[in-house]
């Protein structure tokens, strides 16, 4: 089991409104409880965070915003006596303006530190391209004194690496070997895949109404990638047996068996399949409500594309995305049966669970009156593209409250407290004013809570009875053509173990016939496994009323 911290807002131990090191160590134990493996930290390194830390202006200090390089070792070493193992993230398709680097290329555009970048002549006065970045606008910004452009994907501030250049490549691997040395497990690496460039920079058709195209288009189309993240792999990650979870979107058809295959690029890459179901063709304002039969046939397809080939990080959420709660989730299911229901049918699935911050206690968006209330880059540039768009200031702070990265960075609810019990002092980002219903220490004191369920539910996908099919059982989709119903079995070649999970997302109750003789619950997230298995006695056959959900050894 993985679970990811936002560093800025999971604990605060010295007063300054921002999550540190030292609080992530004091919750040690509470993850250990958990039944965590792995945690994985987000961005940590020094930064201006103009992107939250993933403009890193140096590889090799920690942000003094988190703590020192010595309370980083003690937290290595902390979790080590628990065992558990620490993943960090590694954002090397761009780096922070602030860097040594790119301060030095800036210096001499001419000179060999241009090269770290893209440096590219304009045309005719303008950019060499008509990309738009990932947060809005051209994805070109002009250097200084110069007719030159560099490339950002994402922004101005987050200057892309030029991977085509082997001294760039030689100082990317020794930094990796550096951490590896120092204890880390590995790293969950992000936007690796925009790595590979088109040094021709071709243009594209314009796709929206400033008159450009989304880098994605390139990403898309170039080809040749594969080439240097095995040379990242050889050089780095494969000396050191290394864990590497990868963050990729606009693979290639048929590509999967390269990234996480026997001998892929990464152990495993992340499962977004129901995620990009809410892109809009026009941003946030363009997305379109989800069918509960298209979510569940996303997922579906995806658990079985990865069968016979590698294993897929699985989730719920992330620090890029609004909470599962409220995008997966039916409005009549938004309580914690339905919470314990999703969570269920996610951490069951074949592939390896990735929980992260507040998941298990089932924290949700946060609805915010205003723009200025947001922190996120991106949520201000998409509120800026649905006012342009035509919506309302009021539509426009529901496709944020609806989208936006915030809705997760929201401080980690501990108590009901002041501040969450996040923080003695104002938290950075204000927290979810539904803390003081929602939150960890009121819910450790209940064994019905979705903490507890989640206790439950871990343990159950490690049990030595049962780990060998959770962990390595195929997926088989089950009642497909019942409504409202998500439902698989995890079978195992090993041993013949079958079991059934089961979920019922309707507003009404649905019988599901079992095929066989003998079943036997082994959990309810209603506490009813007692009478679901006198049901199963007497009718080979169970109940599952609105937001219930069910596993069973068949």
């Amino acid at each position: 089991m993985a679970y990811q911290i936002y560093p800025k807002s999971f604990m605060d131990t010295n007063g300054d409104g921002i999550g540190d090191l030292r609080g992530i160590i004091s919750k040690l134990d509470y993850l250990k409880e958990l039944g965590i493996d792995i945690i994985w930290l987000s961005p940590i390194y020094q930064s201006p965070f103009v992107d939250q830390g993933y403009d890193i202006s140096d590889y090799y200090k920690i942000a003094e915003e988190f703590g020192t390089m010595e309370e980083f070792d003690e937290l290595l070493e902390e979790a080590k006596k628990r065992n558990m193992y620490l993943v960090m993230d590694l954002v090397v398709n761009h780096c922070s303006d602030q860097h040594e680097w790119f301060q030095k290329a800036l210096a001499d555009p001419e000179g060999e530190y241009a090269d770290y970048f893209y440096f590219v002549k304009g045309k005719n006065g303008n950019p060499p391209s008509n990309y738009r970045s990932y947060f809005g606008g051209s994805a070109w910004e002009p250097v200084p004194g110069t007719d030159k452009y560099y490339l950002h994907m994402f922004a101005k501030e987050q200057p892309d690496l030029n991977w085509e250049n082997p001294k760039l490549r030689r100082e990317i691997y020794k930094m990796i070997n550096w951490w590896l040395d120092k204890g880390l497990a590995g790293f969950r690496i992000d936007a690796i895949i925009n790595i590979k460039k088109d040094p021709a920079f071709p243009s594209f058709e314009p796709d929206g109404p400033d008159g450009l195209a989304s880098c994605v288009k390139m990403v898309e189309e170039v080809q040749g990638v594969g080439a240097l993240l095995e040379d990242m792999k050889r050089e780095t990650f494969e000396r050191y047996d290394a864990f590497t979870v990868a963050e990729v979107f606009n693979m290639k058809d048929d590509e999967l068996r390269e990234f996480i295959g026997e001998d892929g690029h990464f152990s495993t890459m992340f499962d977004f399949s129901a995620h990009e179901l809410f892109q809009g063709q026009n941003g946030w304002y363009g997305c379109r409500p989800i069918e509960f039969r298209e979510w569940r046939d996303t997922i579906f397809a995806s658990q079985e594309e990865a069968q016979g080939i590698g294993f897929k990080a699985n989730i719920i959420e992330n620090h890029d995305e609004p909470r599962g709660a409220s995008r997966f989730l039916p409005e009549h299911a938004r309580n914690e049966k339905g919470k314990k229901a999703l969570a269920a049918t996610s951490v069951l699935l074949r592939g390896i669970p990735f929980i992260y911050q507040g998941q298990e206690i089932g924290m949700t968006n946060c609805r915010r009156e205003d723009i200025s209330e947001y922190d996120d880059i991106s949520t201000k540039d998409q509120y800026r593209e649905a006012l342009n768009a035509g919506c309302t200031k009021e539509e426009a702070l529901q496709c944020c409250y609806e989208n936006s990265r915030d809705n997760a960075r929201t401080p980690m609810q501990w108590s009901a407290d002041a501040n969450a019990g996040f923080s003695d002092s104002a938290p950075w980002l204000a927290v979810n004013p539904n803390y003081t219903e929602i939150n960890v220490e009121e819910q450790q004191k209940r064994p019905d809570s979705v903490l507890s369920f989640y206790k439950k539910l871990i343990a159950l996908r490690k049990s030595p009875v049962y780990r060998e099919t959770f962990t390595y059982g195929r997926f088989v989709p089950a009642y497909e053509e019942a409504d409202d119903i998500f439902a698989y079995r995890r079978v195992s070649e090993e041993n013949g173990q079958e079991i059934l999970v089961a979920a019922n997302y309707g507003t009404k109750p649905r019988t599901l016939k079992l095929d066989r003789e003998g079943a036997r619950a082994l959990l309810s997230n209603d506490g009813k496994e007692k009478s679901l298995q006198i049901q199963i006695e007497r009718e080979r056959a169970v109940t599952l009323d609105s937001c219930e959900a069910a596993v069973l050894l068949l």
